[in-house]
């Protein structure tokens, strides 16, 4: 037992840590130990949090609501569109009571309608002057729509004044594209392309197609 214990002490001269160096690497481990260690992380010093407070509160304007008076709902969007659109002449009493409500309800209707029949007057008139004094106007209007209206047909102004000045329209062109494809959507998968064909030319088309 003490023949052992001096061959593991790593303090007497002839033991086997003290050969192999063991017990001074411990030992010099124990005393760099603490330079060792990750030195410590600066601090962050945070603000101090507030005090939760109420929160202020948000003002929402309050849009004004036609109201339809035979019924007493709120008259729509897509309704009051509609009918801003459309002449005194061809109301309803039922609309016209719409229109009354909504004129009544909202300042920027009025403007809107009055603004929307002075463009189907031009369109009739074909009168370009009162067209560039209608577009001053839309475009001072303050109404964003109408605006917004103004600026895209300036961008094709000639597209515009030649359809008030000129006899000539793509309207035929383009009510056949719209039968065309109507057609088309209509049959997909229900049919060939004879049928579709068929539907397409009139029958007095002297035009033979082959398989």
């Amino acid at each position: 037992m003490d023949a052992w214990k001096t061959a593991t002490s790593p303090d007497k001269p002839g033991s086997v840590l003290a050969a192999s160096g063991s017990g001074c690497n411990s030992a010099r481990l124990r005393s760099d130990a603490p330079r060792r260690q990750n030195p410590a992380r600066p601090t962050v010093t945070l603000p101090p949090v507030p005090e939760p407070t109420t929160a202020p509160t948000t003002t929402i304007a309050t849009v004004p609501r036609a109201v339809d008076p035979a019924t007493g709902w709120t008259i729509s969007p897509i309704v009051a569109a509609s009918l801003c659109i459309k002449p005194r002449g061809l109301l309803t009493p039922h609309q016209a009571a719409k229109v009354d409500a909504l004129k009544n309800a909202s300042a920027d209707f009025t403007a809107m309608r009055r603004l929307a029949m002075r463009f189907r007057g031009i369109l009739r008139s074909k009168d370009i002057q009162k067209f560039g004094v209608w577009l001053d106007d839309a475009q001072q209007s303050g109404i964003f729509a109408m605006q917004r209206f103004a600026r895209t047909v300036r961008r094709d102004l000639d597209a515009v004044t030649n359809a008030l000045t000129k006899g000539w329209s793509n309207g035929q062109t383009e009510g056949h594209i719209n039968r065309l494809k109507t057609l088309k959507r209509a049959m997909y998968g229900r049919a060939g392309a004879e049928l579709l064909r068929a539907r397409m030319l009139p029958l007095h088309s002297p035009i033979q197609h082959g398989k």
